[in-house]
C-alpha cells in the first residue's frame, strides 16, 4: 500500500470562507500555475488552495509516480476541518489523479471539474506527451515556452520556466513508466458527484475527445464544454473563455 506524502499548498482568498477549492496541476507543472484558477474564485469570495504533487516543485520525492500513488496523496488532503473540498479543479495529470481520489474516497469532494484531463492515453498520446516534456528539459527557457505559446500570460511563461527547473525529471519520467495502463475510465463512471470537463479543442491539441468522450457522457452527472481555438491548456491559452466555461458549469 502507498503512503501518502504531505503536498505543500498555497491559497488564494480567505481561509475563513465557507467554500474551500483544491487546484491540482498537471505533469511537470506546479501548484503555481493553477493561479488563474485561485486569482478567478477567491475573487468571488472562495478560498482556494494549489498543491505541488509528489515529485513536482516543493513536494517530497519517492519512488512511486503510479497514478494510484498520486491520488493517496489527494484523498489525504483535505481543508483544515475535515470536511469535503466544494471544489476540485485538476488538470491533464491533475485531473486523473483527481478522479481516482475522489472514487476512493467518496467524501472527499463534493464536484470535480477535470480540465483537458489524461482520462485515458493511448501510445500517440503518450508519445506526444513525452516528447513534450523532453523539449521543456532540453530548453528550459522563457524564450522557449515564449516561442511555443506566444499567447501565454507573463506569469504563465515565468512561472512555467521556475516549474521545469524545480520538478524531478526522473518523476516525470517514471509516470510515463510505471503507468503502462493508462485508464481511469472506470473510476470516472463510478463517481456520482457532478464532473464536467472543460477540454481543449481536438483542432489544436487535447487529450479528452474521440471515443473517451462518448463513453463518459453516457452518465448524466459528466458534462462537458470545449474551450475552441485552445490546446491542452486552455487556462492559459483561453483564459476569460475557460474561466467563463467555470462559472457556467459551476451555475
Amino acid at each position: 500500500m502507498t503512503t501518502p506524502v504531505d503536498l505543500p499548498r498555497q491559497g488564494w482568498g480567505d481561509p475563513s470562507s465557507p467554500r474551500r477549492a483544491l487546484l491540482v496541476h498537471g505533469l511537470g507543472s506546479t501548484g503555481a500555475l493553477m493561479w488563474r484558477f485561485g486569482v478567478e474564485l477567491s475573487g468571488h469570495g472562495w478560498f482556494a488552495q494549489a498543491v505541488d504533487l509528489r515529485g513536482h516543485g516543493s513536494a517530497p520525492r519517492t519512488l512511486d509516480y503510479t497514478i494510484g500513488a498520486y491520488a493517496t496523496d489527494l484523498a489525504a488532503c483535505h481543508p483544515r476541518d475535515e470536511a469535503p473540498w466544494d471544489l476540485v479543479i485538476g488538470h491533464s495529470l491533475g485531473g486523473t489523479t483527481a478522479v481516482v481520489a475522489a472514487a476512493s474516497a467518496p467524501d472527499w469532494t463534493r464536484r470535480l471539474v477535470l480540465i483537458d484531463p489524461a482520462i485515458q492515453l493511448d501510445e500517440e498520446d503518450r508519445e506526444g506527451v513525452r516528447e513534450s516534456q523532453q523539449r521543456q528539459f532540453d530548453d528550459p527557457t522563457a524564450a522557449a515556452v515564449r516561442a511555443e505559446h506566444p499567447s501565454w500570460h507573463p506569469l504563465d511563461i515565468e512561472l512555467k520556466v521556475r516549474s521545469i527547473h524545480e520538478v524531478s525529471r526522473w518523476a516525470v519520467e517514471q509516470t510515463s513508466e510505471q503507468n503502462q495502463e493508462w485508464d481511469v475510465r472506470l473510476p470516472a463512471l463510478s463517481l456520482d458527484v457532478p464532473i464536467h470537463v472543460i477540454a481543449g479543442d481536438p483542432a489544436v491539441y487535447a487529450l479528452f475527445r474521440g471515443d473517451i468522450v462518448e463513453q463518459l457522457l453516457t452518465r448524466p452527472s459528466i458534462t462537458m464544454s470545449v474551450v475552441e481555438g485552445a490546446g491542452h491548456s486552455p487556462h492559459r491559452d483561453a483564459p476569460d473563455e475557460t474561466m467563463r466555461q467555470l462559472w457556467e458549469a459551476l451555475a
